[in-house]
């Protein structure tokens, strides 16, 4: 009885052999490769005159279909080349404009005028740890120094817009003529 089971275990794993090398002989069927098309039906690939694939497995994933180009939405206005600006109403722009740009103007020199000040001219007075621990008074002193010349830059950007627009001179604050 116990050469049973082993008869039973060999038979089962004779079995399972099998399937799994006829399944190996169905995965390796021929391949035949037409142009850029790939076909395993040999009269197919005899019809077109395409040539047998040697060697190595190969993988096909099927692209996705490109959209056509959607239309850009039409204009909701209709103005051409010719049409105008009333002269009253572009005035009323740029001034509107200007006082936009003088208010951000005002913003961005307060802004470097507190940044100086922290920056103290590179000698801000060290906080908390920064006595013990000089790097971190020197990566502060860092930021404050790149936060000084953002703001510079800022408010040299607003002041050439003003400029673009004509007209009155900017703030006189605007100048950066102020200690650094």
């Amino acid at each position: 009885m116990s050469s049973f089971p082993l008869i039973f275990r060999t038979t089962r794993v004779l079995t399972i052999a099998a399937v799994a090398l006829g399944s190996l002989a169905v995965a390796q069927a021929q391949i035949f490769r037409c142009g850029n098309e790939y076909t395993n039906d040999p009269q197919v690939a005899k019809s077109k005159g395409c040539t047998q694939m040697q060697g190595g497995n190969i993988t096909i994933i099927e692209g996705t279909r490109v959209a056509p180009p959607a239309r850009s939405a039409p204009a909701t206005s209709s103005r051409s080349g010719s049409d105008r600006v009333d002269s009253s109403a572009q005035r009323a722009r740029d001034s509107d404009a200007r006082a936009i740009l003088e208010a951000e103007l005002r913003k961005a020199e307060e802004r470097l005028a507190q940044a100086r000040k922290e920056y103290a001219n590179g000698e801000p007075e060290k906080q908390g740890i920064e006595s013990r621990n000089y790097q971190r008074y020197l990566d502060r002193v860092a930021e404050l120094k790149a936060a000084v010349t953002r703001a510079e830059s800022d408010v040299a950007s607003i002041q050439r817009e003003l400029g673009r627009l004509g007209g009155g001179a900017p703030s006189a604050n605007a100048s950066g003529s102020a200690a650094k």
